[in-house]
């Protein structure tokens, strides 16, 4: 059977974009990205899944339900057509139907952009790969924040290519990682 290819955008949701209450660092550009993706992919009639997280825990300070800031990014908005699945944890498949769908749809190949590396993309990406997809993980598409260790932050460009780094591991163990532009020329 061919390789059937999706893209997956985790996350991409007002919360994480200037004004909202989670801001990441440099949303906008991990956005744009993902747009320019988003109409590769539409253009070519490729399967689309966003992945929409709503904040159901107690203490939840963000993508609060039926707020605007859970809502998924004017850049990245869905159409009717596109798959939208709604998810509670970081981890994607977790108590989700995207599993039942990428294997209903026969899709092997993932293709990821989305927020935030450090935690949903890679809580998401390594299930992926226990599960047998194929992965990408666009790295001009993903961002995250700014995070504290030791009274040291460390940038969130930093933590980024230290994720990426990792899942990328032993030849792409988990995943392949390509800028936008390397994957939209391939």
């Amino acid at each position: 059977m061919a390789k059937k290819t999706a893209l997956v955008l985790i996350d991409l949701q007002n919360d994480y974009f200037p004004g909202g209450a989670m801001e990441l660092v440099a949303p906008d550009i991990a956005a744009a990205t993902a747009s320019h993706l988003l109409s590769h992919f539409r253009n070519s009639q490729q399967p689309v899944i966003h992945i929409q997280h709503i904040a159901l825990q107690e203490g939840a300070t963000f993508f609060l339900p039926n707020t605007p800031g859970a809502a998924i990014h004017q850049s990245v908005h869905p159409l009717p057509s596109e798959k939208v699945i709604t998810k509670h944890f970081p981890n994607s498949f977790r108590d989700t139907a995207l599993l039942e769908y990428l294997q209903a749809e026969h899709i092997t190949h993932l293709v990821f952009c989305g927020m935030m590396t450090d935690i949903c993309i890679d809580a998401t990406v390594r299930a992926a790969f226990d599960l047998g997809f194929e992965n990408t993980i666009i790295s001009d598409a993903v961002t995250t924040r700014n995070r504290e260790l030791h009274g040291e932050t460390i940038p969130a460009g930093n933590i980024t290519k230290s994720f990426l780094a990792g899942l990328n591991a032993l030849g792409g163990l988990y995943t392949q990682i390509q800028s936008g532009e390397q994957y939209l020329t391939k």
